[in-house]
């Protein structure tokens, strides 16, 4: 069984996180790709951050049409900082058997050994990482064979979709068009709680 793991704010997720984890679970033969939705401080202004109880149930509504990709509340339960190698190591008690893939963005892979116990991360599973922009394949490949006596890393070759969270959270603030870049239950499930408006942030 082959297990993926992206993580993130999701803040909210959109359809470019669908996207790359359909894409990788195809490249890759994933079995299914768990979301984990990061644990924020509580002290973030609702008008920028979604609390997690929102963040998880926005993700349970975009992966609900897809057999394939799950949410796990693992990080949001856990009160101390969200270190991923806690998270691998969660996976690889959860799932003993499973081959596991952890999916990274490309700037995430140019820092990777700066993250705390990297090595050990590399130990439990591979590294599935999508390029966010074009035209960085030769930096990435140099990278991923300098830590490769770590563990195996792989560049997938899924194109990212040109749509931020961050731009998401902007639009609504504004009013702008924002709901093409969401699943459908999301939109509704934001305008119903009424997320990143500013009238939330001016209370």
């Amino acid at each position: 069984m082959k297990i993926g793991i992206f993580g993130g704010s999701f803040n909210p997720v959109h359809n470019g996180h669908i996207h790359l984890a359909k894409s990788v679970c195809e490249e890759f033969s994933l079995d299914k790709i768990y979301f984990v939705p990061s644990r924020i401080s509580p002290h973030r202004s609702s008008f920028e951050y979604a609390s997690g109880s929102d963040r998880l149930e926005m993700l349970r509504l975009a992966c609900s049409d897809y057999v394939n990709l799950s949410v796990c509340d693992y990080e949001l339960s856990c009160d101390r900082i969200s270190y991923s190698i806690y998270t691998v190591e969660y996976f690889r008690k959860e799932f003993p058997d499973a081959e596991l893939f952890l999916l990274i963005g490309s700037d995430m892979l140019l820092s990777f050994d700066k993250w705390y116990r990297y090595k050990d991360i590399l130990s439990v599973v591979t590294l599935a990482v999508v390029s966010r922009e074009k035209g960085d394949y030769d930096k990435l490949t140099e990278k991923a064979k300098s830590l490769s006596e770590y563990g195996e890393i792989f560049i997938a070759s899924a194109q990212p979709l040109p749509v931020s969270s961050t731009e998401i959270r902007k639009k609504v603030a504004k009013s702008d068009n924002w709901t093409c870049y969401l699943n459908k239950n999301v939109v509704q499930y934001i305008r119903l709680k009424g997320l990143y408006c500013r009238s939330t942030f001016f209370e």
